[in-house]
């Protein structure tokens, strides 16, 4: 895939929100996280390279609206055992590229690649991949419609993922 070419304002704008993103996700705050999906935006984390759809294949991650706010939901109730442990992460996010980009609504796809520290029950396991992000224009800045997530280790055996990267 390669990249179009928009403006540096353009381009500025885009890396602010997900660097914004991935701030929430660094906290973890996921109240905040969730807010900046649309209100049918999907999470989607494939089990297997190249994997072409969610739906006639098993994901890792296949999370769209309802159950991110479940997941929200639970993660922060006192009984939840993702308290039993604190939990720390840390994202990368480099190459960014705009992929596609409607002129008249300034909706856009931009991938880019990350790598994500995670620190939970006394472990500290490594992530990195690609992230494809589906975004609308928002009245001030952006919304995600959708998010692929494309672990470069899918398919091997992984530790519980305890939070969304």
């Amino acid at each position: 895939m390669s990249g179009i070419v928009v403006g540096v304002d353009t381009l500025l704008e885009l890396e602010r929100f997900l660097y914004l993103e991935a701030s929430y996700l660094d906290r973890p705050d996921l109240d905040s996280w969730v807010d900046l999906y649309t209100d049918d935006g999907t999470y989607w984390m494939p089990a297997t390279p190249d994997q072409e759809d969610p739906h006639n294949h098993i994901s890792l991650f296949y999370d769209d609206r309802v159950i991110m706010e479940v997941r929200r939901r639970n993660f922060v109730h006192p009984a939840a055992a993702s308290k039993d442990y604190e939990i720390r992460a840390s994202h990368i996010i480099s190459n960014i590229q705009v992929t596609g980009m409607d002129e008249e609504t300034g909706d856009c796809t931009v991938t880019s690649n990350f790598q994500c520290w995670l620190y939970y029950n006394d472990k500290q396991t490594p992530y990195a991949g690609t992230y494809t992000h589906e975004l609308v224009g928002d009245e001030s800045s952006y919304k995600i419609k959708s998010k692929r997530v494309d672990i470069i280790n899918c398919d091997a055996t992984l530790n519980t993922i305890i939070i969304y990267i």
